[in-house]
């Protein structure tokens, strides 16, 4: 939250922070050998940056979000990067992080609402929505009044949707330019690469042509170009047009033996591999 000491900390303290949520992260996917390390892992400083440092964000949580930055992830399988960044940014105690995915938990392996957990104003999972999400919230936000932003995180193998290019069209069209759109550009899936899979092409062109601003952070595992690529995001809204950046990440990252494959998109580490993981990632904040 903008005045807040939220946003005082220095690249140091972020990089902290992140490496706490990298051990948070393997930690719950190995406890219930379940869930999806990889892309989670490529996440990391982009939701530290956004949460820790950029967001305009309120004390407390309500589901409407009004005069606040919002979030919404749409690729809702790296659900351990949001919980861990959530719990730690103060949305609920991070010994909760301990039930994921167990019966009865609020952590479910995709984000839902009705369980209540604070920060989570969508169930996400089913590729392809979220954008159209946080049109709707962003074009809510300008007939109310709210001078706040939207923002929203897509996989690049979710690009392959075709719901996705609709509400790229849409956006643009209506000028909703409170919006900020994130595209983890891996170029890793759940099969192979994006390459292999269904090539993704220019991505660079294809949203310019669609009419929106277009930004890329070519390093998006390096703390210092994630912030100023996220507050050039920002900086560059409310200009008739709706942005998007290009997030160059590396899937895995911070954990030697997940980098550079796709096999760690949806698998656990067994005990001696969570055992390499946490040797590369000290204990910073204090475990759950």
């Amino acid at each position: 939250m903008k005045n807040s000491i939220l946003n005082n900390y220095s690249i140091h303290n972020l990089e902290t922070i992140a490496t706490q949520i990298r051990r948070d992260i393997v930690r719950m996917v190995h406890a219930c050998q379940s869930g999806h390390p990889g892309g989670s892992l490529g996440c990391t400083e982009l939701f530290v940056a956004l949460y820790f440092e950029v967001m305009n964000r309120k004390e407390g949580f309500d589901m409407g979000g009004m005069h606040e930055d919002l979030f919404f992830l749409s690729n809702g399988h790296i659900s351990p990067v949001f919980y861990s960044t959530l719990a730690r940014v103060g949305y609920f105690p991070a010994e909760e992080l301990a039930t994921f995915r167990q019966m009865n938990s609020r952590l479910q392996g995709h984000p839902t609402t009705h369980e209540g957990l604070p920060g989570i104003r969508i169930a996400s999972g089913s590729l392809g929505q979220g954008l159209s999400v946080a049109i709707g919230a962003a074009q809510a936000k300008r007939l109310h009044g709210d001078k706040h932003l939207v923002f929203v995180l897509m996989g690049d193998g979710e690009l392959q949707e075709g719901q996705i290019w609709e509400a790229a069209l849409y956006a643009p069209h209506n000028k909703i330019d409170n919006l900020i759109a994130i595209v983890d550009y891996n170029g890793a899936q759940i099969d192979g690469s994006t390459e292999q899979v269904l090539s993704l092409g220019n991505l660079y062109a294809k949203w310019h042509a669609f009419g929106w601003d277009v930004l890329e952070i070519k390093n998006g595992n390096d703390m210092i170009s994630v912030v100023d690529g996220l507050r050039e995001a920002t900086s560059r809204s409310r200009r008739q047009k709706p942005v998007v950046v290009l997030l160059h990440s590396e899937m895995g990252n911070g954990v030697d033996f997940m980098m550079g494959t796709h096999k760690w998109h949806g698998a656990a580490p067994n005990d001696e591999q969570l055992a390499a993981a946490l040797a590369q990632n000290a204990e910073t904040l204090g475990d759950y």
